[in-house]
């Protein structure tokens, strides 16, 4: 190869490599890719081509392109260049309208074009697609060491822009779990306390021995709204950290149901049991906040107003269904009391394409039923 050429070439490739590393958009490192191979090769037109999962080539980067852009556009997965992206081996012809290996599936848009010359772009085991060189009719072919050259920058670029990928990825699951401690520490730390300290408010001023001054009261219950607020926002910011990626995210219930029960055992006083059956840990992410909510609802309404001795929590997932039971031997729901907690469960559930099942009286207690699909 021409020493010009070669440094030039590797000027170019330097250059390609500064920006994928650095984390620029693929759009803007792929528009420096076929710019660069164009000017190198001397062309009129470049195109770098992405394979696609049937063989076929879809245009993701084009300059010298005459109107219509042709990017966008797919290429025949019996294409040259198709094979040329599958094989990895360069292509070169005086006319790729005449030429029997290339005029079968030329596309029209490229249909003015006479010399060109393809070469796979990536590296032997990732195979990203090809990148296309053309001129105009009845300008001269490209030389062999003008497609040596396109070959080896090719590769180069290919060969960035799979590290650059993999350095991405790297990047992404450093991120994705930093996310995920902050939201463990705002849910398990914040979120406790704040639920703690807005029930502890709560019990006192439901206490008959120590009434308030009616100014006093409104400012306390001011205060446990405010506090409910916070914990919704909190959870809403720690639902938004957990799914950060669309594909398919699960949480941990295993551990915010043990954190729930701790919660109420503190406030009432005693232990309430736990029961964990099948792979709770293991549950997609809404589900899980429902469930959740639920858990925290109904263990809310035991310390409120139940005056139990026993509390029992069975959590269970089958195949399909995820179904959370809590009961008490309390006094059941007294009348009069609103059952505002207990509509939230029950829309909960509807909403997520499940059904809530509370039985109560003063003889037997409470038992709340709550059971949704997982899919």
């Amino acid at each position: 190869m021409d020493p010009t050429l070669a440094a030039r070439t590797l000027t170019a490739a330097t250059e390609i490599a500064t920006a994928a590393l650095a984390g620029e958009d693929p759009a803007v490192v792929l528009d420096l890719v076929v710019r660069a191979a164009a000017e190198l090769a001397q062309a009129d037109l470049g195109l770098v081509m992405a394979g696609n999962p049937d063989g076929s080539l879809t245009v993701e980067a084009a300059t010298g392109a005459p109107e219509p852009d042709p990017v966008g556009l797919v290429l025949s997965a019996r294409s040259s260049a198709a094979r040329v992206a599958r094989g990895g081996v360069p292509i070169v012809v005086d006319d790729v309208t005449t030429d029997p290996r290339t005029a079968p599936y030329v596309p029209r848009e490229l249909s003015v074009y006479g010399p060109f010359a393809a070469a796979p772009f990536g590296t032997r085991e990732s195979r990203l697609g090809a990148l296309t060189v053309y001129r105009k009719r009845r300008a001269e072919p490209f030389e062999t060491d003008t497609v040596d050259m396109l070959t080896a920058f090719a590769a180069q670029a290919g060969l960035v822009l799979v590290l650059a990928e993999g350095a991405t990825a790297r990047n992404r699951v450093d991120l994705y779990e930093e996310r995920d401690r902050i939201a463990r520490d705002l849910h398990d730390v914040i979120v406790q306390r704040l639920y703690a300290a807005g029930m502890q408010l709560d019990l006192l001023a439901r206490r008959p021995t120590r009434k308030l001054p009616k100014r006093d009261a409104t400012r306390l219950s001011d205060a446990i709204d405010q506090l409910d607020t916070a914990i919704a926002d909190v959870r809403a910011v720690v639902r938004t950290l957990r799914t950060p990626d669309p594909a398919e995210p699960t949480a941990d219930l295993a551990e915010s149901a043990h954190a729930e029960v701790d919660t109420a055992r503190e406030l009432l006083g005693f232990a309430p049991s736990l029961d964990l059956a099948g792979d709770i840990r293991g549950v997609p992410v809404p589900v899980a906040d429902n469930t959740r909510a639920a858990l925290r609802e109904a263990l809310s309404n035991v310390v409120r107003h139940a005056g139990a001795m026993r509390v029992a929590v069975h959590l269970r997932r089958t195949p399909t269904t995820l179904r959370l039971t809590v009961a008490d031997d309390g006094c059941g729901i007294p009348r009069g009391v609103t059952k505002r907690g207990l509509q939230n469960i029950r829309e909960r559930a509807e909403n997520a394409g499940g059904h809530c099942e509370i039985r109560s009286s003063p003889r037997s207690g409470t038992t709340v039923t709550w059971e949704v699909p997982l899919n």
